[in-house]
């Protein structure tokens, strides 16, 4: 688990690992799970993500009341 406040050095980090790795990215945001929702979201644009699998980006339609269950 990587954590902290800027998102661009835990994503340069959390990608660095999953090349080394063979990992893949697990998102836990409450904002980036909606689909259509770029504002203010600070989401890892594809080309940044140099291969490496995000799971849980632009999952849901925003339409959706999504919660862990």
């Amino acid at each position: 688990m990587i954590v902290g406040r800027r998102r661009r050095e835990k994503a340069a980090l959390g990608i660095e690992v999953a090349l080394r790795t063979g990992g893949e990215i697990i998102n836990c945001d409450s904002v980036q799970v909606y689909q259509q929702i770029e504002i203010a979201t600070a989401k890892v644009p594809f080309e940044e993500r140099r291969g490496v699998a995000h799971h849980l980006i632009d999952f849901v339609s925003p339409i959706v009341t999504f919660h862990r269950g």
